[in-house]
């Protein structure tokens, strides 16, 4: 298969595997604006980019969708996120490419391994926080993305016939926000 079919088809493409021919037509695409370099060994078709979402696995190995980006895929707010936000573990280091932006949010491996799913968003196979876990993660952070983005996704999710108040109760003891969430529980059912 030509290297450009397989960028067009996939939307990425890694030079990890690639002849020296493919490489060369790689190159090419990219001086007629056809592909983009993201980072090192990674490239995208330009209307791949102009998708929502991208390959994260292969621009973020071992990343999680989170906060916005999972908010914004669970369609729990009406905000447009303005990068995409990855999880990663704590001590790691990412080399990001200048385009897409991305957001990494670091934390622990006890704290990655909570409501980890991973979900089909525009044909890419995509590690995400669950919708509980995602709603978890407004509350915790609310003071950084603000009490009324937070107070906006948990009414939505309150809202939704598909919400599972026990597993949002269990991620919250597990992520020690439980007594927060139940203040704002309190006010809101």
């Amino acid at each position: 298969m030509c290297i450009t079919d397989k960028l067009k088809e996939e939307g990425f493409v890694s030079t990890k595997n690639l002849s020296d021919w493919q490489e060369q037509q790689l190159q090419d695409a990219v001086r007629k604006g056809e592909a983009v370099r993201l980072k090192n060994g990674i490239y995208a078709d330009i209307d791949a980019l102009a998708n929502t979402m991208v390959d994260i696995r292969m621009i973020v190995p071992g990343g999680i969708l989170c906060l916005w980006s999972a908010w914004s895929v669970y369609n729990l707010t009406t905000q447009i996120p303005n990068a995409y936000y990855i999880a990663i573990e704590r001590t790691r280091k990412i080399v990001l490419p200048d385009y897409p932006e991305f957001q990494l949010v670091y934390q622990s491996d006890s704290l990655l391994s909570i409501g980890v799913t991973r979900k089909n968003v525009q044909g890419y196979d995509i590690p995400i926080f669950d919708m509980e876990r995602s709603v978890c993660d407004a509350i915790k952070y609310r003071n950084k993305v603000g009490i009324d983005v937070m107070a906006e996704i948990l009414q939505t999710y309150l809202r939704r016939p598909d919400k599972n108040i026990s597993r949002l109760m269990d991620y919250a003891s597990k992520l020690r926000i439980r007594k927060t969430l139940n203040q704002y529980l309190e006010v809101w059912q």
